[in-house]
């Protein structure tokens, strides 16, 4: 599946707002694969161990079905690594039969049946249903839909949340209201059947004592009334804040499968035009673009190992000052490249203060505040250095973005070694 779709689809999921919107999200990534497949979501009711509804995609509406029938029907190792959740569980064999029980489509040539079940607070919450016609040749759709899958399942899991806080809420309005209201009820029940008894002359002082006790017995029972309220209420407000820090990490988890897809994309683009370009100026280009657009950096320069013994040169560059040009050279030892190329090893900047200790190639036009270089080494050889800085929207660069430009390295050193990519272009541009 193609990283531009995943990056889509997630973005469709996170604007979705209910489940249906969400399968339908789905489903529409689902049809760029395979347009002959079904896609439903089965939920499933833990606490009566049923599968309850069945909610098909059928063009651009979902089709609901009533299920009510129990995870025993299906084979007991499917049915095991269903309820294990986190991959697909191919029935192989007995997919058309299991297909007809979850309620999905009849395939003329009968088909492959794949389920996933979706887990939430370490429990099984639904089944991700994908019935796929039988090919002779090709990757099976279940495996080229997988990543899919999972942007969904982060998906699935936002959506049950806020489900699962608005009926705590609704739970604990309701709650609080009727017992509110009874105690309101007795209590002028209580006050008239007391007002009514001393306002009598003949009224019999015994009979007054008892309805003062029962009226205070009434305020105590109130009492603590509240204070079970205030418990329930307490522990419905742990609950929302645990959910809304699962819900916190799981955006944080969708956003690094998002950031490591969008990566994978970007070293697959290079590892093509590495394939298929002889230009060594293009390839150099193609290698700063990787680690560039990967960081957000407008600001970057890749530099190779020169002719000349201790020094580099500028292979590419983007944004940097008007006054420095590919082919500049660059003596080891000397600048944040320099000696980023002479101790191999990298250099994170993060505060103002410190970034006006290191200027970036003596670049006037150096604005940002925060900037890496990287070293690029091959085999135990140097290979050049890699600058980034001027990250978008101002954005400071922290341990984790170096450890993404390591592996992002480690690429651009192995393509630029293998197509002899420094004495090449420097070559090419002529300054050698």
């Amino acid at each position: 599946m193609p990283p531009r779709t995943l990056a889509s689809l997630a973005q469709s999921l996170s604007v979705a707002t209910d489940v249906e919107g969400a399968v339908l999200a789905l489903a529409d990534t689902l049809a760029e694969v395979d347009r002959f497949a079904h896609l439903a979501l089965v939920r499933y009711d833990a606490r009566r161990a049923l599968l309850r509804d069945r909610l098909l995609v059928a063009g651009t509406v979902v089709d609901r079905a009533t299920l009510d029938t129990t995870l025993d029907h299906l084979p007991d190792k499917e049915a095991a690594a269903i309820t294990a959740g986190g991959q697909f569980v191919d029935f192989g064999d007995r997919s058309d039969e299991s297909a007809r029980l979850l309620g999905m489509p009849r395939l003329e040539e009968g088909g492959y049946l794949a389920v996933r079940g979706l887990r939430f607070d370490s429990a099984l919450s639904a089944l991700l249903v994908l019935y796929e016609p039988r090919k002779i040749f090709g990757t099976r759709t279940a495996e080229r839909f997988a990543p899919a899958a999972a942007l969904f399942e982060l998906a699935y899991a936002r959506q049950h949340e806020r489900e699962a806080r608005a009926e705590a809420t609704q739970a604990l309005e309701e709650i609080t209201q009727r017992l509110h209201g009874e105690y309101q009820k007795r209590l002028v029940h209580l006050e008239e059947k007391l007002t009514a008894a001393t306002g009598e002359h003949s009224a019999d002082p015994a009979r007054v004592l008892q309805l003062e006790r029962e009226l205070a017995d009434a305020v105590e029972d109130a009492r603590r009334t509240h204070r079970k309220l205030d418990a329930v209420e307490a522990t419905v407000s742990a609950a929302v804040e645990h959910l809304e820090k699962a819900h916190i990490e799981l955006h944080r988890r969708s956003e690094q499968l998002r950031q490591k897809t969008r990566t994978l994309y970007l070293i697959d683009r290079v590892l093509t035009l590495a394939a298929g370009t002889d230009d060594p100026r293009q390839l150099a280009d193609g290698l700063l673009a990787l680690v560039g657009d990967d960081m957000h950096s407008q600001r970057c320069s890749l530099l190779l190992r020169a002719p000349e013994e201790g020094m580099l040169y500028i292979a590419a560059a983007k944004g940097i000052a008007p006054n420095i040009t590919e082919g500049a050279r660059v003596r080891v030892g000397e600048g944040v490249a320099g000696k980023v190329a002479a101790t191999r090893e990298s250099i994170l900047v993060q505060d103002v203060a410190e970034a006006r200790e290191h200027p970036l190639l003596r670049d006037e036009y150096f604005t940002s505040g925060s900037f890496i270089s990287f070293p690029l080494v091959y085999n135990d050889e140097l290979i050049g250095v890699v600058n980034l800085t001027n990250r978008a929207m101002q954005g400071v660069f922290v341990e984790e973005d170096v450890e993404r430009v390591r592996l992002l390295s480690r690429v651009i050193s192995l393509v630029a070694s293998r197509a002899r990519l420094p004495e090449r272009l420097v070559e090419t541009l002529g300054v050698g």
